[in-house]
């Protein structure tokens, strides 16, 4: 007999048993010519990054497929990392500065820098060790940081090639502003949001003296004062008389001239609009296509610049509210109407972002584009689910250029060097084949692996490098391969490039994976991964997303302290639809804890009553020699048809099936139905070892989703070796232990019992009383089946004795049930008042009828369905399904009822 606590404690398991795998180097992979290699990089996080739901439900699917894989006979590597978040980052050790007193400015680029270093030394491994929490077996001795020094002059060597392709460039051009980070951010670090603004009707008056004025609609009338031109519709009849004149700017006194293009919508406000080409995209094409003037009036900070005269200084939103109040005054405002306007926003800070003409770098995309919009039509690399196909392509299909200059300092630094001397810096210069600098040059701009000493057109050495730093993104686009060292051709490279899967989520679909493909093919010449699993974003219970304004937020490190990571784990993948978003509330996870104290408390009962002599033989040679009860072969055969949708299951990336199917073979066939049917009998030898190995084969296949339960449980099985489950292989699926036949059969054995139970409580029977049945049925092979397996599994309903009925009975005093095509007859003369029941049974169909009635008036109540929370909605479906069971159950045991 094994001792086994009767409690599962999490807290003096998980610790020890990933400093166990750790120590004994289990997550370690090598090139191995004789393995399959299966290969994940990880997503970095950033390194201000703190474990969140997300964070905890990415890396539970990554660790389930590594986990999965390495029992399969994979060489198995789990590439980790974090990713330096420029923005992020420099906001965070701002704020701590701030707390002094200063400012970035304040103590200059290279001490702010240091501060940066030290705080990342400090606090930057903090996602890494909440990543152990969780149980992430990565290969942490390969641990990369974007910027460490090896992968840093990997970015320099990508900025130069591309820049001597021709791929990236450098112009002015209307960006996305972040004024509270004073830095560029690209379309995708901006997302639009919709907001309530304000539509105001401007008077711009007309140069000319035979009308007044013609009036501008405008979301922004601050920007007004860097206008340059009104456009109106070529069509529009309103306005033909007008085009080609001029109007007098307001508050400014500028005359600027009425344009007509297409590209006005003539139904927005008055169909006329003022034209700000520094300021909005569509004006800045405007501007070039009709050589208008381009007027900044906005510093980088979001206040207003000289260019505006008296509203110098002031911030852009308060200056919006002196202009409007301005032109009251002067009678040039004609109305203001609440107007709806989707607004970029910063997506670190959350600030209002501002269109703004400056000069920065950018990635011509297109062409990076077009072979991997090919890789992915052609199905060389698959996303699932697959409806991410098509968000993928459509965005390719329409892809802008890239942004990649950053206003901040914490980042790689653009190796762009600039000569003072020169003065003509788009004069070309041939370049020198045998200098460093190895690309084509430009008069006074010079991109360079390494600073030069001097400037190649002119010999001057009064040469500074460009101030901005790359997008975040730019490093993290070549993850895939310059984790292995890239661009040696190391051995690791070749082995484990292309990677096997990337698992994220479906808001850096367009930050991260489309880059890294776009960057494979441009460097590797090949693609970086074959799969693309999108998971789900998580969520509250009533749909919103988490953040701390909100105060909806689950910290899964405070779930793993309470009741563990294994029970974490469970809950969110068992949860958690292919593909779509996770409803989360403290609530569901108590799945996961219920779990493994199911798990727990099975084992220990299989432990306690195990003899190790009697587990000693192979269950398939076993099988084959000795003759075995059905019930054993029920069981076996559940196991594997159980195991074989597993593995199809992890094929296709459907990881919620993968735990319901184990969770629903273990709680439901093996606990509730095989181990309570052989108590009576568990030291028989076949109990004793078909029990045994499903319960060795069922740790198995549940270790890749709860790893420290199964490592815990598998330490004290008897005839193991003294391996760790980890590197245990996984259970081959023994096809001809499969009996589908068998199992369709025992199928009616249990409802044939799970029905006399459900009448036992419906009658309110003594739990001790022993009940007598009869079956009938036609079918003479069911008659020979009930009879050679019911005597096993009829102490679970406290059936005293069964007969096979010739025909169905006619006595009064029974109730009489159809179970598929049986008929099970329950003898309760003199048990119950079967005239009573059955009046009691009717009046509670009755009310339950009018509650199934009241609840589905509700589901078509379209105020409830639109305005109650999320959880109170799942709250009220469940209990209308629960009722419908109630009132199905009721009616057929009023139909068995015979009448009286």
């Amino acid at each position: 007999m094994n001792e086994v606590p009767s409690r599962y404690n999490h807290k003096d398991t998980e610790d020890k048993w990933y400093k166990f795998w750790e120590e004994n180097n289990l997550f370690s992979a090598t090139v191995n010519p004789s393995k399959k290699p299966f290969c994940i990089v990880i997503p970095p996080p950033n390194v201000t990054g703190i474990l969140h739901m997300g964070h905890a439900l990415n890396n539970t699917i990554q660790d389930i497929l590594i986990r999965y894989h390495r029992m399969k006979g994979f060489e198995t590597l789990w590439m980790p990392g974090t990713d330096h978040a420029g923005i992020a980052t420099q906001n965070v050790v701002e704020k701590q500065i701030a707390k002094d007193g200063l400012r970035r400015q304040d103590l200059g680029r290279d001490k702010f820098l240091e501060r940066v270093w030290q705080w990342k030394e400090k606090y930057g491994s903090t996602i890494i060790q909440q990543l152990k929490k969780l149980g992430a077996s990565c290969d942490w001795k390969r641990l990369r940081f974007t910027m460490d020094e090896a992968y840093s002059e990997v970015v320099k060597e990508v900025f130069v090639r591309l820049y001597e392709k021709g791929l990236i460039y450098q112009g002015d051009y209307i960006i996305n502003w972040c004024p509270r980070c004073q830095t560029a951010l690209s379309d995708e670090e901006a997302p639009h949001q919709e907001i309530d603004g304000y539509l105001y009707y401007i008077k711009y008056p007309l140069a000319s003296k035979f009308q007044n004025y013609i009036v501008v609609a405008t979301t922004r009338p601050e920007t007004m004062l860097g206008d340059t031109a009104v456009a109106v519709h070529p069509k529009d009849k309103r306005y033909k008389k007008f085009i080609g004149k001029e109007v007098i700017l307001p508050l400014i006194g500028r005359q600027i001239k009425i344009i007509a293009d297409e590209m006005v919508d003539r139904k927005f406000g008055t169909g006329a609009v003022k034209v700000t080409p520094a300021h909005d995209p569509n004006d800045y094409l405007l501007g070039k296509k009709y050589n208008l003037e381009f007027i900044n009036i906005m510093n980088p900070d979001g206040t207003l610049n000289e260019n505006t005269f008296s509203y110098t200084g002031l911030d852009r939103f308060k200056a919006r509210e002196l202009i409007v109040n301005e032109l009251k005054k002067i009678n040039l405002l004609e109305k203001i109407k609440p107007h709806k306007i989707s607004v970029g926003h910063c997506y670190r800070c959350h600030t209002i972002i501002e269109p703004y003409l400056s000069r920065q770098w950018f990635v011509k995309m297109k062409p990076l584009a077009k072979p991997a919009i090919e890789v992915v039509k052609k199905g060389k690399i698959k996303f699932y689910p697959k409806r991410w196909t098509k968000v993928y392509l459509n965005w390719m299909e329409n892809i802008q250029d890239w942004c990649i200059s950053r206003q901040i300092w914490w980042g790689h630094r653009i190796p762009v060097y600039y000569c003072r001397n020169c003065q003509q810096i788009y004069k070309s210069q041939i370049p020198n084949p045998k200098s460093q600098i190895n690309l084509r040059e430009k008069s006074g701009i010079i991109v360079s692996r390494e600073k030069p000493e001097k400037c190649p057109s002119c010999g001057s050495t009064d040469i500074y490098q460009d101030e901005d730093v790359l997008d975040t993104w730019f490093s993290s686009w070549l993850w895939p391969f310059v984790t292995f060292y890239w661009p040696k051709e190391s051995e690791d490279l070749k082995y484990f490039y292309p990677t096997s899967v990337l698992v994220t989520a479906p808001e850096i679909i367009f930050f991260w994976v489309a880059r890294m493909i776009m960057a494979g093919l441009e460097f590797m010449q090949d693609i970086p991964f074959y799969d693309v699993y999108i998971h789900g974003t998580v969520r509250d219970i009533e749909g919103r997303k988490m953040s701390k304004s909100l105060g909806n937020i689950i910290d899964p490190l405070e779930i793993i302290e309470h009741i563990g990571a294994d029970a974490l784990r469970f809950s969110l993948i068992m949860i958690t639809s292919t593909g779509q978003d996770i409803f989360l509330s403290e609530e569901k996870f108590k799945v996961g804890r219920n779990f493994c104290n199911k798990i727990w408390n099975a084992a220990r009962l299989v432990l306690m009553n195990l003899d190790e002599k009697n587990i000693s033989f192979d269950l398939c040679m076993f099988f084959k020699k000795e003759k075995i009860d059905p019930i054993n072969r029920w069981i076996i055969s559940r196991f594997y048809s159980t195991l074989k949708n597993v593995e199809s299951a992890l094929k296709y990336y459907n990881f919620n099936e993968y735990a319901n199917l184990l969770y629903h073979f273990f709680w439901h066939q093996f606990c509730d139905w095989y181990l309570e049917i052989i108590k009576p009998k568990i030291k028989e030898i076949h109990n004793q070892l078909v029990m045994y190995k499903i319960l060795e084969k069922f740790l198995r296949s549940l270790h890749p989703i709860m790893p420290f339960i199964t490592e815990e449980i598998w330490q004290k099985l008897p005839k193991r070796k003294d391996n760790s489950i980890m590197i245990e292989p996984w259970p081959h699926i023994q096809q001809e232990l499969i009996d589908k036949k068998l199992e369709k059969e025992m199928e009616l054995i249990f409802d044939i019992v799970k029905t006399t139970r459900s009448l036992r409580l419906e009658f309110n029977l003594n739990k001790n009383l022993k009940l007598k049945i009869g079956l009938y049925t036609k079918d003479k092979r069911k008659i020979d089946f009930i009879n050679s397996v019911f005597p096993y599994v009829m102490h679970l309903a406290g059936i005293e004795s069964f007969e096979i009925l010739e025909r169905i009975p006619s006595l009064e005093s029974k109730v009489s049930l159809l179970v598929g095509d049986v008929n099970l007859s329950i003898y309760l003369e003199g048990l119950i008042e079967l005239k009573e029941e059955k009046k009691k049974l009717s009046q509670e169909v009755e009310k339950i009828s009018l509650d199934i009635k009241n609840k589905e008036i509700l589901f078509k109540n379209k105020d409830f369905l639109n305005k109650a929370p999320q959880q109170v909605i799942e709250q009220e479906k469940e209990k209308l399904s629960l009722l419908k069971e109630r009132a199905k159950l009721l009616k057929t045991i009023l139909d068995g009822i015979k009448d009286l």
